[in-house]
């Protein structure tokens, strides 16, 4: 994988250019750390790329949501049955 930093873009875009289309990704740097992923793409694999990211995004933020609950402990069934009659209590 290459890393560029961020002025790259400004100063050798046409390295930038060729490396995404010879290698399919890129990545740019922020102060050092990744803060940018490009993806060589097709105008036909446009969407189903875009699906896949998004997918691949919603997974990592699941993972994170799953591992702070563990982390903070998990709900038995009794708070489970409770919050939801609280919720049902309050929508009537």
């Amino acid at each position: 994988m290459n890393f560029f930093a961020a002025r790259d873009l400004r100063t050798k875009p046409k390295t930038i250019w060729d490396t995404l289309q010879n290698n399919g990704e890129v990545v740019i740097t922020n102060n050092g750390r990744p803060a940018v992923l490009m993806l060589d793409i097709t105008d036909a694999g446009f969407e189903e790329t875009l699906k896949a990211v998004r997918q691949a995004k919603a997974m990592i933020a699941f993972n994170s949501m799953r591992k702070k609950a563990a982390e903070r402990g998990f709900m038995s069934d009794e708070e489970i049955e409770s919050e939801i009659a609280a919720s049902r209590k309050e929508q009537r």
